[in-house]
């Protein structure tokens, strides 16, 4: 992408400012991974979220995944989780899960959005599944524990395009800026 994903603009926000702001109105703690150029991302970053640095980086997305994982406050009921690159979803969306997952069946342990029929980001997760997510190798992938609990998770229909939103190379960028149709 030419600079790190988490300082891209979007809206007049960085990627990772923008969804620390956005979580960060729901959610406490906001705890941002940071692994590649961390010294040249840290500084930009304010809000109040949590630093923790994914000291080898090279073992993938998960690795940062399991690093923000070990760092939940034992006190919390669940957590949710989504990469910097999926920086369009909307207050209303996080709101939206976060209540679901408060008033959920408890044998719900996932609560994921839906657009047209699509899953997507943020991922609400019970407590209870930590212990799983740490106890694969990082070169797991998140997938592999929720695909397990299929038949535990409640989908929410949103009408929020942001869920589905992944900026993996310059020309997804551009469609998110508005610049290629």
């Amino acid at each position: 992408m030419g600079s790190p994903k988490a300082l891209l603009d979007y809206r007049g926000e960085t990627f990772a400012g923008r969804l620390i702001r956005v979580v960060g109105g729901f959610c406490d703690p906001v705890i941002v991974v940071l692994g590649h150029q961390h010294e040249i991302i840290r500084p930009h970053l304010d809000g109040g979220a949590r630093m923790v640095i994914n000291p080898d980086p090279e073992r993938g997305q998960f690795s940062s995944l399991q690093i923000a994982l070990a760092a939940v406050p034992a006190e919390a009921e669940g957590f949710l989780f989504l990469p910097v690159d999926c920086p369009a979803i909307e207050p209303e969306t996080v709101a939206l899960l976060i209540e679901t997952f408060a008033h959920r069946d408890q044998s719900s342990v996932f609560v994921i959005p839906c657009y047209h029929g699509k899953h997507g980001h943020p991922v609400c997760a019970a407590r209870e599944l930590l212990p799983e997510f740490l106890s694969l190798p990082a070169t797991g992938q998140a997938r592999d524990v929720v695909h397990r609990y299929v038949d535990r998770t409640r989908y929410v229909d949103v009408g929020d395009a942001g869920v589905l939103t992944d900026v993996d190379d310059a020309e997804a960028y551009q469609r998110l800026a508005g610049r290629v149709q």
